[in-house]
C-alpha cells in the first residue's frame, strides 16, 4: 500500500478515535489508569415512576453503547499500532492482504473480506 494512503487512513483512524472518545464522554467517565475503558453514569430524570422508567431505559441504551464505542476504541488503536509497526492491512486470519478498498471503507479492519464471510457463515 502506498504511503499517502496509509497516512490518509491514518488521519482518518485518529478522527475517528477523537469522535469515539467525544460520544463517549457525553453519557460516561473515563476510568482513570485504564486506557479506553469508560463507565457510564447513571441518569437521573427524577423520582417518578415515569422518570425512574426513563432512566433504567437510557442507562441500558448507554451501557450498549459504550461496549460498542470501546471495542471500536480497542480496534482504532490496534490498527495505529499495526500502521506504526508497518504490519497494517495483513489479514489476520489468513496473513493475506486486506483489499485497499475495505481499508478506505473500514479503516480498523483486521480481516478480508473472505475470511470475515466465512467466519459470518459459521456464526
Amino acid at each position: 500500500m502506498r504511503a499517502e494512503t496509509i497516512q490518509k487512513i491514518k488521519t482518518e483512524l485518529l478522527q475517528l478515535r477523537k469522535e469515539a472518545e467525544k460520544a463517549l464522554e457525553a453519557f460516561a467517565t473515563k476510568e482513570s489508569g485504564y486506557a479506553n475503558d469508560f463507565t457510564s453514569t447513571f441518569p437521573d430524570y427524577g423520582k417518578e415512576n415515569d422518570e425512574n422508567a426513563q432512566e433504567v431505559e437510557q442507562y441500558s441504551t448507554n451501557l450498549a453503547t459504550e461496549q460498542i464505542l470501546e471495542k471500536n476504541l480497542r480496534d482504532i488503536d490496534t490498527a495505529l499500532k499495526k500502521i506504526d509497526q508497518g504490519t497494517y492491512g495483513i489479514c489476520k486470519y489468513c496473513h493475506k492482504k486486506i483489499d485497499e478498498k475495505r481499508l478506505l471503507a473500514r479503516p480498523f479492519s483486521s480481516s478480508c473480506i473472505k475470511c470475515k464471510n466465512k467466519l459470518q457463515k459459521n456464526q
